[in-house]
């Protein structure tokens, strides 16, 4: 079925004000959902919904959350979400980042007691209109196992970049350290689809088709799938983005991230608290003049935009191009959501005395 965008919005910001969020709390919950929706990412789109109001349910989120700077310097900050709902915790560090950025030239936010908060790219996306780069990483519960393993201690631990140009669109990459989000084994999964071998294996290390192999003791790979085609760089990734993510904020690292799905037990003895998150931004007149980088970035994209395409391949794209694509065309044409999704929605509104309107 095909829903308005601002419905969606309007829809997801009630179910979040319902279970106790503030106006500004809720809106930037369904702001990150309906952004992921748009861009194509529905793995990390109105799918999560069900989720966060079970997390909400088990009493594993904090919906009036005291969200507070605890350690800073006039260009780096620690932010303690006070469990909130991942998105509070991101766009208000995100936000400190370019005050920062602004301030001195970089500014840096790691954040710590969070939760899963949503698409990567949106908080990225926020340094854009500031003549600044972006750049944000997470980590997330453990369902990825380091090369050679079957032990689940990492998480799909994604990057996002985003560099504005001149005239040209601007590069946003945003990427899982994974060949797959773990939300769209999710999507899989509701479908009745088989996955690609090279996403999971299972509880022994063969590879596997099954997207709920994650059910049954089985994991995640890292990019690459196996060594022979790079896993290990991969590995090298996912560990990266996890330093970055808790031990610079004092949040769990690997295997100790509490899962963001509330029929998974919180790890014992944990390290941190919740999930970390780290945040970038870099004004791009600290390193040469704004007009002059943002004219050589469209000469970047445009070099690399008309590269000869392979054989089979109609052209060359450039990180951003079929996300920015794909939110054109659903602010036009709406969003598609499939039938169980659309179920799960119904339900909830239901339990929280409203309707979601077909």
């Amino acid at each position: 079925m095909i829903y308005n965008h601002k419905y969606l919005l309007e829809f997801t910001t009630e179910i979040f004000m319902r279970v106790g969020c503030s106006r500004d709390d809720a809106a930037a919950v369904a702001g990150v959902l309906v952004k992921a929706e748009l861009r194509n990412h529905a793995s990390h789109g109105m799918i999560r919904v069900r989720e966060y109001y079970e997390l909400w349910k088990s009493g594993r989120v904090n919906v009036t959350p005291d969200v507070k700077v605890v350690h800073e310097t006039p260009s780096t900050a620690v932010v303690d979400g006070d469990s909130c709902f991942g998105m509070v915790a991101g766009v208000r560090s995100m936000r400190l980042a370019i005050e920062k950025a602004t301030a001195t030239g970089t500014g840096w936010v790691a954040a710590r007691n969070s939760n899963h908060f949503g698409i990567a790219g949106y908080y990225a996306m926020m340094a854009l209109e500031h003549e600044m780069v972006g750049i944000t990483v997470t980590n997330a519960n453990p369902l990825v196992v380091p090369t050679f393993s079957v032990s689940r201690l990492l998480g799909t631990n994604p990057l996002a970049v985003a560099v504005p140009a001149m005239e040209e669109p601007p590069f946003v990459a945003d990427f899982a350290t994974t060949p797959i989000a773990r939300g769209k084994l999710a999507v899989s999964e509701k479908k009745g689809e088989k996955v690609p071998t090279g996403y999971v294996q299972d509880a022994e290390g063969n590879p596997s088709d099954d997207p709920g192999i994650l059910r049954r003791g089985g994991g995640m790979v890292t990019l690459g799938g196996d060594r022979l085609h790079g896993s290990h760089k991969g590995y090298c990734m996912s560990a990266v983005i996890d330093i970055f993510s808790a031990l610079f904020s004092g949040a769990n690292f690997g295997p100790f991230v509490p899962p963001s799905v509330a029929y998974l037990p919180v790890p014992d003895n944990q390290p941190g608290v919740g999930t970390g998150h780290f945040f970038g931004a870099m004004r791009i007149d600290a390193f040469r003049p704004a007009r002059e980088f943002r004219e050589s970035m469209d000469h970047w994209i445009r070099t690399f935009r008309n590269a000869k395409p392979a054989r089979g391949q109609e052209r060359v794209l450039i990180p951003g191009d079929p996300e920015r694509e794909a939110e054109e065309r659903n602010l036009a044409s709406g969003i598609g959501l499939v039938p169980a999704v659309v179920e799960d929605l119904k339900a909830i509104a239901a339990e929280l005395g409203f309707e979601f309107r077909q």
